[in-house]
């Protein structure tokens, strides 16, 4: 596994992808190795003369290990974001679409006992096998994320297996931002529009996984057609070789190699990003 990441990857369809993550786990057991990686990931994306962007909300999934707990696992995760002001960055804790209803309660109980201590947890995200787990397991905990302040986005509608029914049980839970969003049916594309659901588009991530054929079939250009908010993510930089720079460039770069948006095109996109940030979820007077 760590082999294939040096070298660069190769995916055939998005389930591929997913194989990757036990060698990154392997290397992120324990809490230094894991507060190392999240600082490389912070500078990466923070630091030098000309960061990547001027605000980042990083995510993530509680993992235990032999050498942590999940709560400790989160810990490590924000000793790092804290380095930085509530400006520069925060955390969103990750759901497994895979966990079990007793480590869901787990991870989202963390999150907002964080949080209530004045932490920089800022929202809930599911993420995972989007052909994985037992929806209904959701509903008790977003709700209690959302009573306690914490944003939720949901990865949602990744591939045509995923169904409607899903994905229409996905959007009553009421999310703040969608993940992907790729494979939504016109009822589900009524409700995203009329609640202003923000879109998170990565753009390497769907033509390296061939969720989408090519930059000109990407479903980007009927949220742009509409004015729907969207925000451009990175997904993994890891696998996909990609950085926030490069996702941009494809905006600007003329078609077939990119979309070939104006300036000021891209400059409104980047605009809907921060609007949809979760940084006002804060307990925190930063």
């Amino acid at each position: 596994g760590i082999t294939k990441l040096q070298n660069g990857v190769v995916l055939d369809e998005i389930h591929h992808f997913f194989n990757l993550f036990p060698a990154i786990y392997a290397i992120t057991s324990n809490p230094s190795n894991l507060r190392r990686a999240t600082r490389a990931v912070l500078e990466q994306f923070l630091n030098g003369e000309n960061p990547q962007c001027t605000y980042l909300e990083l995510r993530s999934t509680p993992r235990e290990t032999p050498e942590m707990n999940r709560r400790q696992y989160v810990q490590a995760i924000l000793d790092e974001v804290e380095r930085y002001p509530a400006s520069k960055t925060n955390l969103i804790v990750s759901l497994d679409r895979k966990m079990t209803g007793d480590v869901l309660r787990e991870c989202v109980e963390i999150a907002i006992g964080l949080k209530a201590q004045g932490n920089r947890v800022v929202g809930i995200d599911l993420c995972g096998d989007p052909t994985a787990g037992d929806m209904g397991l959701l509903a008790e905990y977003l709700s209690q994320a959302k009573a306690a302040g914490l944003g939720i986005t949901l990865h949602i509608a990744e591939t045509p297996a995923n169904t409607a029914a899903e994905t229409i049980q996905l959007l009553s839970y009421a999310p703040d931002r969608l993940g992907h969003a790729t494979f939504l049916n016109d009822e589900a594309k009524s409700i995203v529009l009329n609640k202003k659901m923000c879109i998170e588009i990565c753009l390497t991530s769907n033509l390296l996984c061939k969720t989408v054929s090519s930059l000109d079939a990407h479903h980007i250009r009927y949220y742009l057609q509409n004015d729907h908010p969207i925000v451009i993510c990175t997904d993994d930089t890891l696998p996909f070789r990609t950085s926030l720079v490069g996702e941009y460039a494809l905006l600007l770069s003329a078609p077939p190699l990119g979309l070939g948006l104006s300036q000021d095109e891209v400059k409104r996109v980047a605009e809907m990003g921060m609007g949809a940030t979760f940084q006002s979820r804060l307990n925190t007077s930063e």
